[in-house]
Parts: C-alpha cells; sequence; structure tokens
C-alpha cells in the first residue's frame, strides 16, 4: 500500500481535479480514503453509476450518499435504465456507458483525472484471462496504471497492490464498504480465475503482482515501439482512406499487420468487434496478389479495392439483397457476416443465443427483414415491431433492410443476430441443444 501511497503523493499537486468511479466496495472504499488523507489541496469528486441490475443497488447507493455526506465529498450519482438491456446483458456495453458517463463529470469539472480502483490481484485476473481467450500485444497486457486521454488521465493507483492488502487497510482503519454477493460466484469467469488460480500464483510467489505488473510494463514497451513505427508508416501511406502500396510489401510482416488493425480501427471506431484477424489475413493476401483490380467485401458495408499500388478503403450505400438462406454449420450472408452452429461457448451477449429444439420448428433459416415483422423480446411480454427495434438501436435506415432475422421452420421470429434476443433464448442454466453465434 506504501508504493500506492508515495505513487499518489508524487503525481497529485494543489489544485488537481479527481473523479473517483466509487462502486461502495472494499476496493474503491479504500482508494478514496487514501485520497482524502493525501497531504494536498486537491478537489475529490465521487461518482457512483446504480446499475440497476442487482437488488442490493438501492441500499448501496445510499450508503455511498450518506459516507459523502460525512466526509464533506461531492458526489454524482446517476442510474442505467434497465430498458434495452436484457437478462444476460453484454459488460462491454456498460463498461462504455459507465466510462461515457464519467467523461461528463471530467468536464463538468475541468477535472484532470479519473481514478478507477482496479489492483494487482484485477491485473492478474485480466492477463489470465486474456492469454486463455486469445488477444493482441495490447491485450495481454492487460490494463495500464495510467491512461491518456484528450484532456485528462485515468489511473488505476492500486495496480501496485494485492486484494488482501486493501482488505487489511480496511481493517486497520475501519473503512466500511459494501460486499458485491456476485463477486462469490463461480458463475462468472473472473471468479473463477480469482478463486482458483490466484491462490496456487501466490503461494508460489505472494509478491507475483509485482512480476505480472512487470510483465504488463515489458509488453506496453514493445507495443509502444511498434505503435511507433507504425504512426510514422502511416503518415507517409495513408491519406484520405487510401494506402499508398509502393514498397508496402517490403516492411516487416508486424509491422504491415499492424497497419491494416490500425486502419481497421479507424473504419470501425465503435463496432472493432466486428472484424478480426481473419479479415487482417484476407487484406493482406490482396495486398501481396499479383492481381492489379481485387475487391473486398468486409462488414458493416466496408469495401477495400486494390487499384495497382493503390488500397482504398470506403462505404458504399448497398441496395438490400433479398436472402432466405437455411441456417448450416457455418452460413455466410450476403455482407460477409455469418452464423454458425457451436457446440460450446462461454459468450452471454446478443451474438449468441441459445435455443431447446423441443420449442421450436427446425430446420432454422435466416432472412432479410420484411414489413410488419414482429418479435417477442426476451423477459418481456407482448411483440414488438423488428422496425422500432432497429430505430431504437439506432441503425442506418438505409442498412435497416439488411439486417438478418433467423425463423424457425414456421416463420417464427427466434433470434435478431447481434441485436436482440427472443423469448426462446435460453440462460446458460437452462435446457438448451443448440448455440448460434453470429459475427
Amino acid at each position: 500500500m506504501l508504493e500506492t501511497i508515495n505513487y499518489l503523493n508524487n503525481l497529485l499537486v494543489d489544485g488537481d481535479s479527481i473523479v473517483l468511479g466509487l462502486s461502495g466496495g472494499p476496493d474503491s472504499m479504500c482508494l478514496l480514503d487514501i485520497l482524502l488523507k493525501i497531504n494536498k489541496k486537491i478537489k475529490i469528486i465521487v461518482a457512483h453509476i446504480n446499475h440497476n441490475i442487482r437488488k442490493d443497488s438501492k441500499k448501496e447507493a445510499e450508503f455511498i450518499k450518506n459516507y459523502c455526506l460525512d466526509k464533506n465529498v461531492v458526489l454524482e450519482t446517476t442510474v442505467f435504465s434497465k430498458k434495452g438491456l436484457d437478462k444476460d446483458y453484454n459488460e462491454s456495453e456498460l463498461r462504455e456507458m459507465r466510462y461515457e458517463y464519467f467523461e461528463k463529470l471530467i468536464k463538468k469539472h475541468h477535472a484532470n483525472y479519473l481514478f478507477t480502483a482496479h489492483h494487482g490481484d484485477d491485473l492478474i485476473e485480466t492477463i489470465l484471462m486474456r492469454i486463455t481467450r486469445g488477444s493482441d500485444l495490447k491485450g495481454y497486457a492487460g490494463f495500464d496504471l495510467v491512461t491518456p486521454k484528450e484532456n485528462y488521465k485515468i489511473i488505476k493507483p492500486l495496480i501496485y497492490t494485492t486484494k488482501e492488502a486493501i482488505e487489511k487497510y480496511n481493517k486497520d482503519n475501519k473503512i466500511p464498504s459494501v460486499e458485491d454477493k456476485t463477486n462469490k460466484s463461480s458463475k462468472y469467469t473472473r471468479n473463477r480465475y480469482r478463486h482458483n488460480v490466484l491462490p496456487f500464483l501466490k503461494e508460489e510467489n505472494k509478491d507475483v503482482h509485482l512480476k505480472y505488473l512487470k510483465f504488463s510494463q515489458e509488453l506496453n514497451k514493445y507495443y509502444n515501439y511498434v505503435n511507433s513505427i507504425v504512426d510514422k508508416e502511416m503518415k507517409k501511406r495513408y491519406e484520405k482512406n487510401t494506402l499508398d502500396l509502393q514498397a508496402i510489401t517490403k516492411v516487416d510482416d508486424l509491422i504491415l499487420e499492424s497497419i491494416i488493425k490500425r486502419i481497421l480501427d479507424i473504419n470501425y471506431p465503435d463496432n472493432l468487434y466486428l472484424v478480426n484477424d481473419k479479415h487482417t489475413e484476407m487484406i493482406k493476401s490482396i495486398i501481396y496478389n499479383k492481381e492489379p483490380n481485387l475487391i473486398l467485401n468486409l462488414p458493416d458495408n466496408l469495401i477495400v479495392k486494390k487499384r495497382y499500388e493503390k488500397l482504398l478503403f470506403s462505404r458504399e450505400k448497398q441496395m438490400a439483397k433479398e436472402y432466405y438462406l437455411e441456417i448450416k454449420d457455418h452460413t455466410v450472408l450476403p455482407d460477409n457476416h455469418y452464423i454458425e452452429f457451436l457446440k460450446s461457448s462461454s459468450e452471454t451477449n446478443n451474438y449468441c443465443t441459445r435455443l431447446n429444439s423441443k420449442e421450436i420448428n427446425l430446420p432454422l433459416y435466416v432472412r432479410n427483414r420484411k414489413a410488419g415483422d414482429k418479435m417477442i423480446i426476451k423477459n418481456s411480454k407482448g411483440s414488438r415491431k423488428i422496425k422500432d427495434i432497429l430505430i431504437d438501436n439506432k441503425i442506418d435506415i438505409d442498412k435497416r433492410d439488411n439486417i438478418p432475422i433467423v425463423v424457425d421452420g414456421t416463420g417464427k421470429i427466434i433470434w435478431l443476430p447481434g441485436l436482440k434476443k427472443s423469448k426462446f433464448d435460453k440462460a446458460k442454466t437452462e435446457e438448451y441443444d443448440i448455440i448460434l453465434w453470429y459475427n
């Protein structure tokens, strides 16, 4: 804990303004107490989000309100609406919503920093999960102590310490907190790492969190070095959505792949999950191909055209193509997305649905949207027009007719891939014998 305190003493100066994400749990309460005791004239704005998912959320919000009143700390709160969130909500969507709220507070209070209470054990868990699932160099590094933003920095000062040290600090200093009961449930992947893998690692080395921090920092050094080369190449070769291919094949393969991924980042700012390593390889293949004129269709209507020594990236409005396809092992749609059957999956978001064949009629089909289409959304009463769902999800009007809809043999709509699950979707704890994945 001393290293965290020393870091904060060296970082902060009189007049600094900090937004602190506070859940009320032991970690964030510990960090708040440390900040309150820092011998600097700083402004602390506590930001609490009621996710409105667990029964205890209201009680936790009240606890934080009373604590901040007692400590004379500025408190900002918000409640996330359950509207639009399925029972198996998408954690990445919630994370994005959290940081959007934090950014509003940063601007409102002209803050220098956003502090979060991620600690050393969290870093170990994140790295192990990324290694198991697969990622890139940046992903394998977990998360950083400092993440620079345009007008502020995100800081995770507890990265130097462990959960055990936090609990000891709270006990010694009589710091109250609330307990999130879901942290003990083996239903969540992170908890399985926390309860099964971390104890073994800590037996091998009580300071293993510092070894993982060093590992993360080393990966970031190499990532930043590669990134600096990519920056130079992009300035020379990429302008107005066009990549100059002259001599590009002579650069190291790692740099070429990194350039392609950077361009995909630019073209998929909010939907990077739509593309993966397969699409990077597809772009590389047309770069190396001796044919001077080639075209590649990527998800979300991104067109990649090779024209001699130029590679052009553009989005072109496409007319909806009518289709009605039986879903087999791997069914490719006209826009290059695909639907496939999986044997198993840990995913619970809207890109995956679990079905019980006893409740539907096989085979399954995927088709275009039709006028008047309706679906009964999971955990809701009555049916909703597909058109209204697309409007709620802010789907561009010129893309709505291309949205895939999965139906059973009788024509019942059972899934709106990537957007909504129907009443036929099953939780992982329920009986199901079909898993569909959309990408």
